[in-house]
């Protein structure tokens, strides 16, 4: 059976799903966009999500999107494909707009909306050995906290950690590391748990304050601040949090090994209590 997916107002099939050469999340990645994990059915964070997205599309000027009609064609999505493991997909871009200027256009453009919802199944093996990571420069503009389409330099440091046999990439900014290329960062240092602040420079993630807030309840003394480089050698454990990811402990970084080279305890907490709540 064909994936049916919305696009416009639309619901299509994938195939006939097309958007204008001018579109200018194509030209320019003047656009946004959202993934949310569905588990049996049920889109787990939606509201989360879908603030964060009209606070990027506040943050680019951008029309404010309709988030109630999102958040119903993506609850119809599920149903006509039929999926209960899923990720949904939300891409807000300016539109389609001749002829291409680095301005906004001065004339009437009506935004792009798609939503893909799909199947998704994790990797439940790695929640049990650990993935491996390496440190790159953080060579992204400074709006982070707007989640946009423009990933380059975010590929290009998936792609460094593919090349090195890797499955993430830790952005170094300033002397410290700061997230990953599609997550965000946490080790435990001194007995804490130390994840970078809230600022631009990082997009905060709903899954990140998910984290945040189980660990509390858990009674685990968190602060939200930089590890720098030059600690990451005395970190016991460490793991990144994200949508598809959930919590990921990190076994080597660097080739140098985490801890003893496993999950950690504090990361197999956080894990568990998460489960526990979805």
């Amino acid at each position: 059976m064909s994936l049916t997916v919305y696009l416009n107002g639309q619901f299509l099939p994938y195939e006939q799903a097309t958007v204008s050469v001018e579109d200018r999340a194509f030209l320019l990645a003047d656009g946004i966009y959202e993934v949310v994990r569905v588990y049996a059915g049920r889109p787990f964070g939606m509201e989360g999500h879908l603030t964060r997205l009209a606070r990027s599309a506040r943050e680019l000027r951008l029309p404010a999107p309709d988030l109630d009609e999102i958040e119903r064609v993506s609850l119809e999505l599920l149903r006509i494909n039929n999926l209960s493991d899923a990720t949904i997909y939300i891409q807000v871009s300016r539109g389609a707009y001749a002829p291409r200027t680095h301005a906004f256009p001065t004339g009437p453009v009506t935004p792009t909306l798609l939503v893909i919802a799909r199947s998704f199944k994790a990797n439940a093996a790695q929640w049990e050995t650990g993935i491996k990571a390496i440190t790159v420069p953080d060579q992204r503009w400074a709006r982070c906290d707007i989640k946009s389409v423009s990933l380059l330099p975010n590929a290009l440091a998936k792609q460094a950690a593919t090349d090195a046999g890797a499955q993430e990439a830790i952005f170094i900014k300033d002397g410290y590391a700061i997230e990953g290329s599609s997550s965000n960062f946490f080790a435990v240092l001194d007995g804490e748990i130390r994840t970078y602040p809230s600022c631009n420079y990082i997009l905060t993630g709903i899954t990140r304050n998910v984290a945040l807030d189980v660990a509390r309840k858990l009674g685990y003394k968190v602060r939200e601040e930089g590890i720098p480089t030059t600690a990451l050698g005395r970190c016991t454990e460490m793991w990144v949090t994200s949508t598809t990811q959930e919590v990921m402990p990190i076994v080597s970084l660097d080739g140098q090994v985490v801890g003893d080279g496993r999950p950690g305890p504090v990361a197999q907490a956080l894990l568990k209590a998460m489960r526990e709540l979805l």
